[in-house]
């Protein structure tokens, strides 16, 4: 139920520095230098070869002590005790997260369990993760398991869109498939308290929509640009769409149905190969499904996401198959208590969400047969 303890307050919440901007990590020592002077390097192997280097070069050009740790790849409570442990004993004074959604959520909570400042270095614009007070963490199954939030959003934000620009144009898709999702659930939680505990304010809800304006007009052409490893103004206004505009509108705007749905959807084995965001877009149909839009609106949004080649029903999420018993599983760890489709000022069961679960799959097989649309 929407507002239970009846907030009255407004409250918006944000990074305290954001820079974007190509070759952005040769500038990190000039950013950071006032968190300290030893940090935890969190990143795995792959992205220690595509920007760790170049940014511990940096760093350490400049009087850094880093200390690099392998980040292990599930965002769990198991990897966050790992890694504090590591952090506790090269006492560190600040840590870095240098990768995808799954780093960053891990490097945000080892900062908070050692109490320490953190900065974000995303490599993808994949998820809106960098920006927020909180994180996700799943079962080392790769199962959702819960959000944990902090007391304050990251320190600094620092965005290298040429490091963006080279990493697959699938995880550029994934974080608008993530971003797509702001605006479509803000603007049905505008009676709810956001991550702050807040209502959300006039700016957040702006917010959504200029990051959803983006997307709808830059979006197709920054995927181009970035299969062709180029900055350009329109990869430069999808970056920062999917990572600053994002980030901000979902945590002070607020959570709804196409999140939930994502997290219900992490209970079927098959789906754990897609990103989060290639879920919360087939989230996001369902979402637009359960408020009833037009026929002509679901069409805009389905044909945004196979533009640039998200997924739209059940056979490219990669489960043609899916069994009913697993669908309404998805729906029932949906409408689990806590869970944010209760945002949702409507009266919401586990039959409505399973019967707009299916009916997405049906609007988008629909829509790819009337359209002809065939796969570039």
């Amino acid at each position: 139920m929407p507002n239970p303890n009846k907030v009255t307050e407004r409250l918006f919440q944000s990074p305290s520095k954001y820079i974007q901007g190509p070759y952005a990590i040769h500038n990190a020592a000039k950013y950071l230098g006032k968190l300290g002077n030893a940090p935890l390097l969190l990143c795995d192997e792959i992205v220690w070869g595509i920007a760790g280097k170049e940014l511990v070069q940096a760093l350490e050009g400049a009087g850094f002590n880093v200390h690099r740790a392998v980040f292990g790849g599930e965002a769990s409570r198991e990897e966050v005790g790992r890694l504090s442990a590591l952090g506790r004993e090269k006492t560190s004074d600040f840590v870095i997260a240098l990768g995808g959604g799954k780093t960053i959520d891990t490097a945000k909570t080892v900062a908070d369990d050692l109490k320490v400042q953190v900065a974000i270095i995303p490599t993808t614009a994949s998820t809106d993760a960098p920006c927020s007070a909180l994180s996700v963490l799943y079962r080392p199954s790769g199962e959702f398991s819960c959000y944990t939030f902090f007391d304050k959003n990251p320190n600094v934000v620092l965005v290298d869109t040429t490091v963006i620009s080279k990493a697959p144009p699938r995880f550029l898709a994934a974080g608008m498939g993530d971003a797509i999702a702001t605006n479509v659930e803000a603007r049905r939680c505008l009676n709810s308290p956001n991550f702050g505990g807040g209502l959300p304010t006039e700016v957040s809800a702006a917010i959504g929509q200029k990051c959803e304006e983006i997307l709808f007009k830059y979006g197709k052409q920054a995927y181009e640009a970035n299969r062709a490893h180029a900055v350009t103004p329109a990869l430069e206004a999808v970056v920062e769409a999917n990572t600053l505009l994002s980030g901000l509108g979902f945590e002070s705007g607020g959570l709804a149905a196409a999140h939930a749905i994502h997290n219900g959807m992490t209970a079927i084995e098959e789906l754990h190969t897609l990103l989060h965001g290639e879920k919360v877009a087939f989230g996001t149909i369902c979402q637009l499904v359960l408020d009833g839009v037009p026929t002509s609106e679901l069409d805009r949004y389905i044909e945004f996401m196979l533009s640039v080649d998200l997924p739209v029903n059940f056979e490219q999420l990669g489960i043609p198959n899916v069994k009913d018993e697993e669908l309404r599983r998805v729906a029932e760890l949906a409408c689990a208590e806590g869970e944010t489709i209760w945002n949702l000022d409507r009266v919401i069961n586990v039959d409505l969400v399973f019967g707009a679960i299916k009916a997405a799959d049906a609007a988008g097989r629909d829509y790819i047969k009337r359209s002809g649309w065939k796969r570039s």
